[in-house]
């Protein structure tokens, strides 16, 4: 059993840039040069600090740069980026951040090696616990745990105006501007692994690489809250379909989006100070009735439920609830001023309550005890406490009192509101994050050498779109159900065909582009008004006798649905669903996400769809099957998965009703030839699936995923005590639903985990008797492992077997080397490492634990 942790040879050593023990600012001189200087000065920074007044690297001035500078501030244009960038890498400065632009600096990255650029246009770099504040900031930042990474310099500033008088501090502010190479995976990467972090706040403008982002944002979110912001989509975004899958992507990431900047500082004071809600029901606490209505309003607006209250804790409150509503404000008696922080903490201990929200209005000679009620009550509190001290003239000395104690406080009840919901959407998101999928994996078995031929013939006859009946038929192939069609090549044709099809009957023309005749006839009954409507069709698209039909059996009473594949033009493939028909064109209420797609995700984005609660009975309407939506939308996603050559896909209508679904119109774009899109989000890659014959029993090798969190229960529950202790270095009994998550929902861009699976049926599914499992961080070269196989299968070639496909794919994923970590105890596990080729050693000041070390041959 093996254990790693994060280390070793790296291609670029981030804390080079985060924890410089040296700092060289070039161009001092300059007026911007001048004030980064300052700013480092001023705020105490313990290393080296050296000041360059020029920017020619070539000159005598730089002699004081030398390879002890880990960090070098370029706050000057300079003429020759690449000059200045390669002079840096020869004195062995290999961070440098960009504060200024100067003509070619992108590119310049881009060629010389040895140096990694946060910048162009760089905010700079903040570590207050440092005592390095290596910006433009127009004043100090102050310490905290919130981090925040922008690509806008004005935004910091103004979020760091709006700090200090909210007593809001940083652990970081990192300006990476331009984003030409050191971006937000990298940042991410350190900022999840940093103690002093408690939320990670995000202005994103441009990605360049989603996956890069992705990636690193899921690993953050898993352990602390992240918050997005993004400015300017809508300039380019008429019909809201890109934000609607920026959205989607941090979705998946397990990060909040938000779309005002008052949300944003709503968030970033809600999650650095309260603690996550146990329920997501809230109580309002008001002095006065208005504004606490107020808050009410805004609770309902948003959904939040308020948690009513009890008669017997109205009596013991003193207070009468609200007008006409057993949920409404709480108003405190007018001779109750210092009751204020008591009636919260009576609030806070009802177990029916998630959070309070105390809405203070001005009120005169009782307004300080007021406040200091609440200040006094809120270290005993095991609830969030949110409070609304409102005014300036007060309210503002206010807010400051209640900030100096730690308490989430805002200037209007609607803020405190939006801080709560910032709350319960954190909880749902991390509850997500731990909810495990049912083992359920949706049977593919895809003919894809179908599709791949309707592609090619299309290409050949020099078309990139399909017709209907070669859509519908790719779909077809990846076992979608679709209405039984017939081509016909004449009116008559189509008569002949609607007889074997049975009436009544459905007529098209067999078109690849929409055109402005009728698309449709419906309820066709016998074979002259198919020939009938087959002529007036043919005469409306001024094609004559040389048009062609599709004549389908006419679906009955059914839902008419939609699910469509469109290309973002910075996440690429998205998948929509929403309502279908002529119906849908008029009212668009799409869901979008990403693929790939699972049937829990896929449930998910039926869930959250406008559609969703028109999928039940309805007067005569019986219910839709929502599994069958769900696994279509499975479907349709393998088939993007598998041919990235597709541009666009459309099924319209998907008939749905209690007996399954079926896709009655369908169309499909190809890309030109050799352009290919890249999903976001890494897919299962089912290549790496391979079969294993050792100890008289054949085995299914393959890369886990989320279905498999019950067998993989199972198999934690069948090791033994000392192979759990080895695993993760203490005993455990079992693994908690968070644990599991972590282990089952890995992200194959940058992780891999293999298992052993004895009895897979044609799913994949059976039980887990061995894992081996290899991860790594953005932009290392160094990788970490971890084995362990079922006591029954020990000594029988299965470790050594999962040991090698974890070698292959490091060494494709351009990994040098692999670690881990084993209990010095831990002999087997010695032995057996040392046989692979692993050289072992002690750690210093860890006597129990030896490190093992493996260089891959490329």
């Amino acid at each position: 059993m093996v254990w790693l942790r994060p280390g070793a040879r790296q291609r670029f050593h981030p804390e080079r840039l985060f924890r410089p023990r040296a700092v060289a600012v070039i161009g001092a001189a300059s007026p911007a040069g001048g004030q980064i200087l300052d700013n480092i000065r001023q705020a105490g920074f313990a290393g080296a600090l050296i000041a360059v007044a020029g920017n020619d690297l070539a000159g005598d001035e730089s002699g004081d740069l030398t390879a002890a500078v880990d960090l070098a501030v370029i706050a000057a244009p300079v003429a020759d980026a690449e000059t200045c960038l390669a002079s840096l890498a020869a004195r062995g400065v290999h961070a440098a951040i960009v504060t200024a632009g100067g003509p070619g600096f992108a590119a310049a990255v881009r060629r010389v090696r040895g140096v990694r650029v946060l910048g162009p246009h760089s905010f700079g770099l903040a570590v207050p616990g440092l005592g390095l504040n290596a910006t433009r900031a127009h004043l100090p930042v102050p310490a905290g745990r919130t981090a925040l990474i922008s690509q806008s310099a004005s935004l910091c500033r103004a979020v760091l105006d709006w700090a200090g008088p909210n007593g809001v501090g940083f652990s970081h502010i990192v300006g990476i501007g331009g984003n030409s190479d050191i971006g937000f995976g990298l940042t991410l990467d350190w900022l999840s692994r940093d103690s002093a972090t408690g939320v990670i706040l995000l202005d994103i403008r441009r990605l360049k690489d989603p996956r890069a982002f992705i990636s690193p944002a899921r690993a953050a979110a898993r352990l602390r809250p992240v918050v997005a912001i993004r400015a300017g989509g809508r300039l380019i975004d008429a019909d809201g379909m890109a934000e609607a899958a920026f959205a989607a992507a941090l979705r998946r990431a397990g990060v909040l989006s938000v779309t005002r900047f008052e949300d944003f500082l709503a968030a970033a004071e809600t999650l650095s100070r309260a603690p996550p809600p146990a329920r997501e029901t809230l109580a309002l606490l008001t002095n006065a009735f208005g504004p606490g209505q107020m808050a009410a309003d805004e609770a309902r607006r948003l959904g939040i439920a308020l948690a009513p209250v009890g008669a017997e804790l109205c009596a013991r409150l003193g207070v009468e609830p609200g007008a006409g509503d057993a949920a409404g404000p709480l108003l405190l008696p007018l001779a109750g001023a210092t009751r204020l922080g008591e009636a919260a903490r009576l609030l806070a201990a009802a177990p029916e309550i998630g959070g309070v929200i105390a809405v203070a209005a001005p009120s005169g000679d009782r307004a300080d005890a007021e406040i200091a009620s609440l200040v006094a009550c809120f270290p005993e509190l095991r609830r969030p406490l949110l409070v609304a001290a409102m005014g300036e003239t007060t309210g503002a000395a206010h807010r400051r009192t209640l900030a100096e104690a730690g308490i989430a406080v805002f200037a209007t009840p609607e803020q405190a509101v939006h801080g709560f919901h910032h709350l319960i959407r954190h909880r749902a998101s991390r509850a997500a994050a731990r909810e495990l999928p049912p083992s359920t994996v949706v049977r593919l078995l895809p003919d894809r050498a179908a599709a791949r031929l309707i592609f090619a013939a299309a290409r050949r006859a020099g078309r990139l779109s399909l017709r209907q009946d070669e859509a519908l038929a790719v779909l077809s192939a990846y076992g979608l159900p679709v209405v039984p069609t017939r081509v016909a090549a004449s009116p008559e044709d189509a008569a002949v065909a609607a007889r074997l099809l049975g009436f009544p009957v459905a007529l098209k023309l067999r078109r690849t582009e929409k055109s402005g005749a009728p698309r449709v006839v419906l309820d066709l009954a016998e074979a002259s008004a198919v020939m009938r409507a087959a002529r007036q069709m043919a005469r409306a698209a001024g094609t004559g006798e040389a048009a062609e039909f599709l004549v389908q059996r006419q679906v009955g009473r059914a839902r008419e649905l939609m699910i469509a594949v469109a290309d973002d033009p910075v996440f690429g493939p998205t998948i929509a669903f929403g309502l279908g028909g002529g119906t849908g064109a008029i009212f668009r209420a799409d869901e979008i996400d990403l693929p790939p797609l699972n049937l829990f995700l896929a449930r998910a984005l039926i869930a959250r769809s406008a559609l969703a609660p028109t999928l039940g009975a309805f007067r005569a309407w019986p219910p839709a099957d929502p599994d069958a939506i769900a696994e279509a939308l499975v479907r349709v996603s393998q088939v993007v998965v598998d041919f990235p050559e597709i541009a666009t896909l459309t099924i319209d209508p998907l008939f749905a009703d209690r007996d399954g679904i079926v896709a009655g119109d369908a169309g499909l774009t190809l890309r030109p030839a050799g352009e290919q899109a890249r999903l976001a989000i890494a897919p299962y890659p089912a290549e790496l699936e391979g079969i294993w014959q050792g100890g008289g029993e054949t085995l299914l090798i393959r890369p886990i995923r989320p279905e498999d969190a019950e067998a993989h229960g199972a198999f934690f529950r069948r090791l033994a005590p000392e192979d759990v202790r080895f695993r993760f270095f203490s005993p455990m009994r079992e693994l908690s639903p968070e644990q599991m998550a972590r282990m089952t929902q890995v992200d194959y861009q940058r992780e891999i985990a293999f298992i052993a699976v004895r009895g897979a049926n044609a799913e994949g599914v059976g039980e887990t008797v061995g894992v081996a499992r290899l991860a790594r961080e953005m932009d290392v070269e160094t990788s970490e492992f971890a084995i362990v196989v079922q006591p029954d299968w020990k000594g029988r070639g299965l470790a050594s077997h999962l040991m090698h496909r974890l070698f292959d794919w490091a060494r494709r994923q351009g990994m040098r080397e692999i670690i881990g970590q084993v209990l010095a105890d831990n002999a087997p596990m010695l032995a057996f490492v040392k046989h692979l080729g692993f050289t072992l050693h002690r750690l210093d000041g860890e006597d129990d634990v030896i490190e093992a070390r493996l260089a891959l041959e490329r």
